[in-house]
């Protein structure tokens, strides 16, 4: 345990860390139309840009998980942060639209390792009233430098370029120095399921490629089809062969993870479609990444407070209702971005953003309390790994979903498209609502 008088330094040094890894997604978004022009690229095409990132973000937090639970955390949030700052340094001078891909799939793979590793130095550093201000130093430190990403991508875009937004993310390697002394460097001797990590990864991007396909041709929806026809049973045959493995049974049997995980799901494939419409939208209206940027601070202001009003609503209504109010929001943002988007209304993507902000910023708490009080101690680690997993990779399902369709339909179709599956995602927790009204003690939903 380290001495409680660093916990600020720390806290505020990882919630640092946090927001820029979060600059690859919120900051790269509003320079993705200038992206577009300069490799002559569909808004399609462009999209893989996110899809990749948040699918690599999405499969590799667990896996980092898992490896810190063998090597300790130093080694692997060194590791994470170097193919993070190599993917950005890399994304921002490539010279052709592959290896931006390439680079932003390496960026994704080292960035993953932020979130879990960081809330597991603090975890592991401090205890008690400590640990639990410290570890809100670091969710408040973060959303107010991730809000920021927009603006800060605009700024930096219309100064020096989209390549230099691109690169931002490197700065997070200048922290590792000032963290290393405490960040703890003993493991569990716990064994990583290898096997299985990689057979998850290969199903879910068999699942982006397939949703994308739309717009990217019949050779990637038979990749995508093939990944996704031959993982499914591949994973189903590596969890009855390693019932203890990446996916565990006793996690999957639990039928409130399973709700929970995937309707809240829902919320961040939301948000990462208005990621890639709503700059899309203002730029096809002439709009400047900077301005963009400037468009988007009313959200900014509302990832900033979500986390503070977020604690109170969930002690009011529950995790279930938490998530079914979450995805009841991002449902109405996503229809109110249709909207937008059909009209070229800048006031209602704007009001489009903020409502999917709110929505992520309580369905996220929400989802870990939901899976956390659902689960035995000895599983909760894993349980909230495999939940963030699901969680994530809906990221990369509804990038895909504006990718893939918007191409097809319109983006203010694709949007209307996608509304329908937060929907869905509340209305499958009406069991657990429905028990919390039979049991108010009850935490799972």
């Amino acid at each position: 345990m380290g001495p409680p008088t660093d916990a600020g330094r720390i806290a505020g040094l990882v919630g640092l860390l946090f927001g820029l890894a979060g600059m690859g997604s919120a900051a790269v978004a509003v320079t993705l139309p200038a992206i577009a022009a300069d490799l002559d690229l569909t808004t399609g095409g462009v999209s893989w840009v996110i899809s990749l990132y948040a699918l690599m973000l999405a499969v590799a937090t667990a896996v980092y998980g898992r490896v810190a639970d063998l090597a300790g955390i130093r080694l692997p949030l060194v590791v994470g942060v170097g193919l993070m700052a190599a993917g950005a340094v890399l994304g921002g001078l490539a010279p052709s639209y592959p290896v931006l891909l390439g680079a932003r799939l390496l960026q994704g793979m080292g960035a993953a390792a932020v979130p879990v590793l960081g809330m597991a130095i603090v975890s592991a550093r401090y205890e008690g009233t400590v640990r639990t201000t410290a570890l809100g130093q670091v969710a408040g430190t973060a959303a107010a430098v991730s809000a920021l990403g927009p603006l800060t991508g605009g700024l930096v875009a219309d100064w020096a370029g989209w390549r230099a937004v691109v690169v931002l993310p490197a700065l997070g390697l200048l922290l590792v120095p000032v963290l290393w002394r405490s960040v703890p460097t003993a493991g569990t001797g716990a064994r990583l399921d290898l096997l299985g990590a990689v057979l998850v990864a290969g199903t879910a991007a068999g699942l982006v490629l397939l949703v994308q396909s739309p717009a990217s041709g019949a050779v990637i929806a038979a990749v995508g089809a093939a990944l996704l026809g031959l993982g499914i049973p591949a994973v189903a045959a590596q969890v009855r062969r390693r019932p203890e493995g990446f996916l565990p049974t006793a996690v999957l049997r639990e039928p409130v993870v399973v709700r929970s995980a995937l309707a809240a799901s829902a919320v961040p494939a939301a948000w990462f479609a208005l990621l890639i419409a709503v700059p899309a939208v203002l730029a096809g209206e002439g709009w400047t990444p900077l301005h963009i940027g400037l468009a988007l601070l009313p959200s900014a202001l509302t990832g900033f407070l979500a986390p503070r009003l977020a604690g109170p609503l969930l002690a009011r209504l529950r995790p279930a209702r938490s998530l079914a109010v979450s995805g009841v929001t991002a449902t109405v943002a996503l229809l109110v971005a249709a909207l937008g988007a059909a009209t070229g209304s800048a006031p209602g993507l704007v009001a489009a953003v903020v409502l999917v902000t709110f929505a992520f910023g309580l369905g996220q708490p929400a989802l870990m309390a939901a899976v956390g009080g659902a689960v035995p101690v000895e599983v909760r680690g894993v349980a909230l790994g495999i939940a963030t997993l699901v969680f994530l990779v809906g990221g990369g399902v509804g990038s895909a979903v504006v990718g893939g369709a918007g191409e097809v339909l319109g983006l203010d179709r694709s949007l209307l498209l996608l509304a329908v599956l937060p929907l869905l995602g509340a209305l499958g927790l009406v069991p657990g609502i429905r028990a919390d009204r039979r049991d108010p003690g009850a935490l799972t939903p």
